[in-house]
């Protein structure tokens, strides 16, 4: 499980270290993707499968689906750690999270997310009120 937030560089080339806690879930390759909010999602090899297997159940016929799938899969990149755990974050993904210098990888459960630095804080100060006030069951059966 993915869990903790840390605060790598994007070299000149394009490329982040993985942070060492997540080296093992992310195992000896990942498929990062475009996420929600700007982010990107970074998958483990059979957790990309999983999911993958999972969206193409979705119907065809529903727009909103297509519209997904198109996004969430034609963005998708499989990528292999260098011998220093780095990772390259192909230029189109790069624009589309408007990825700078400083990045926040923050794990999510069964997948990391990568985000621009000042995005994360802006996203971050937006919900915080709004996670610290929920008063409905959002995930059921969780408190």
């Amino acid at each position: 499980m993915l869990l903790g937030t840390h605060t790598p560089k994007l070299d000149d080339k394009g490329r982040v270290i993985l942070p060492a806690k997540f080296r093992d879930d992310l195992g000896a390759g990942i498929v990062i993707t475009r996420g929600q909010e700007r982010c990107l999602y970074v998958f483990s090899e059979s957790e990309f499968e999983r999911v993958h297997d999972r969206i193409r159940e979705a119907p065809l016929s529903n727009k909103q689906a297509r519209d997904f799938l198109r996004m969430f899969l034609s963005g998708a990149s499989a990528e292999k750690p260098d011998g220093q755990n780095r990772i390259t974050i192909p230029p189109p993904l790069r624009a589309y999270a408007g990825l700078e210098k400083d990045l926040v990888v923050t794990g999510v459960g069964a997948h990391a997310e990568i985000w621009d630095a000042e995005a994360w804080n802006a996203y971050a100060l937006a919900n915080e009120d709004s996670y610290s006030e929920m008063e409905q069951e959002v995930i059921p059966g969780l408190f």
